[in-house]
């Protein structure tokens, strides 16, 4: 375990041991915008540990716990911030602009916590996150471990990756098909098999410490295994649920709505800082050929409209999408297959953009992109590695075509 780790750890058990009576010394703004805005300028100054440490540090943990960021998506009842998925995505891009690494994580975090809130029973719900120690949750939660079914629970076992903000989460997913006695996999109701995600104490997990990547390095997406671990049947919850148990509007999104949904504003986010960090290089380079510094020259400036232009039309995009499906839920109407779709579409697109976008910047900044340590670096590295993410695999575009296509036929 590395000393951030450790200190991270020390934090949690601190957290989970916190008294209600603890006093609150920040007024916290209303804004969750403004409170990204706060913590972001916290991650900026970290971002360079964060990579080294290849996880957020205790700085950035302790900032955003103090301004709650962790807990936006969870329901007020529970004490949490109650947002809907605009506000959230925007949270998110917001703190990626500021550091991939730590956006990402707390996507993890938070989006995570919001699926277990609202798709798992209340009882459990509660015991984790209603209280002066909520719950911060990440971890693999498809599929790929195996339980059996014993009285009261479940007995799950097996090896996970990529557990996202691990280092500094309370309880951590494991997603599991239910087997028999036998070794056999137990079907549902129609025929599948039956696959579950439980929530265990972090203290019953254990962490093999092996993210050496390229990119999102401070993600700290580490393995981690489970061995026969008894999880009740409170900590579990169906893995591809379409029924909350909570009535909020955010939650009619589904797991894919919410889960998938989140990997879009970190995209805009590291986007939107290779174009602050060229802009800045640019403004002071200067190159053989070029009159003046290369930001000033007609080539670096058409090829900058034309890739703002792109990012603005990602993001409005991206929260017209997610905007729309919301507000259908907030009226009190199904979500329909094309809603579904385009989420689907704009998550997988905008992660193309911004690689055009970052590799736009990288290309002009020349060898100061190269170098460590570098934001733009940083930026290059980490949206190398987003779009390589499984939930945003080109095939999802194929997928959501069968449902936007029809809406472009009139002949019928």
């Amino acid at each position: 375990m590395s000393h951030t780790e450790a200190v991270l750890e020390r934090k949690v058990v601190q957290h989970m041991t916190s008294t209600i009576d603890a006093p609150v010394t920040t007024t916290l703004s209303p804004d969750y915008t403004e409170r990204a805005r706060t913590v972001a300028r916290v991650v900026e100054r970290e971002a360079n540990t964060i990579e080294s440490d290849a996880t957020i540090t205790s700085a950035v943990y302790d900032a955003l716990v103090e301004q709650e960021l962790f807990w936006l998506l969870v329901p007020t009842e529970f004490g949490g911030g109650g947002k809907g998925i605009v506000e959230a995505l925007k949270v998110i891009e917001e703190i990626s602009r500021a550091d991939g690494s730590t956006g990402w994580a707390l996507m993890a975090n938070a989006f995570s916590t919001g699926v277990a809130v609202g798709f798992m029973n209340d009882v459990g719900a509660r015991e984790m996150f209603d209280g002066p120690a909520r719950g911060i949750t990440a971890g693999m939660i498809m599929p790929t471990g195996k339980a059996v079914r014993v009285d009261g629970g479940y007995r799950v076992t097996g090896k996970f990756q990529f557990g996202s903000g691990s280092a500094h989460a309370s309880w951590i997913g494991a997603g599991f098909v239910v087997h028999d006695d036998a070794g056999n996999p137990v079907l549902d109701a129609n025929g599948g098999p039956d696959c579950r995600i439980g929530f265990l104490a972090r203290t019953d997990v254990e962490f093999l410490g092996n993210w050496d990547v390229m990119g999102m390095v401070g993600t700290g997406s580490y393995d981690y295994l489970v061995d026969d671990v008894f999880v009740p049947d409170r900590f579990t919850m169906e893995t591809f649920s379409t029924v909350p148990v909570r009535p909020e509007p955010v939650y009619k999104l589904g797991l894919l709505g919410i889960g998938v949904g989140g990997h879009a504003p970190v995209a805009l986010g590291i986007a939107t800082r290779a174009l602050e960090e060229v802009v800045r290089i640019a403004s002071k380079k200067n190159r053989p050929g070029y009159d003046g510094a290369v930001g000033e020259s007609q080539l670096f400036l058409r090829d900058f409209a034309k890739n703002e232009a792109l990012l603005q039309a990602a993001r409005a995009y991206v929260y017209q999408a997610h905007g729309d499906a919301e507000d259908s839920a907030r009226r009190g109407e199904d979500i329909t297959d094309e809603q579904r779709a385009r989420l689907r579409q704009v998550t997988t697109w905008v992660q193309e953009v911004a690689g055009e976008i970052v590799q736009f910047a990288h290309r002009w900044a020349g060898s100061q992109a190269i170098r460590n340590p570098s934001a733009l670096g940083r930026c290059s590295r980490d949206i190398a590695v987003a779009t390589q993410h499984m939930l945003v695999d080109q095939i999802s575009l194929v997928e959501a075509a069968k449902a936007i296509v029809p809406g472009y036929d009139h002949r019928s």
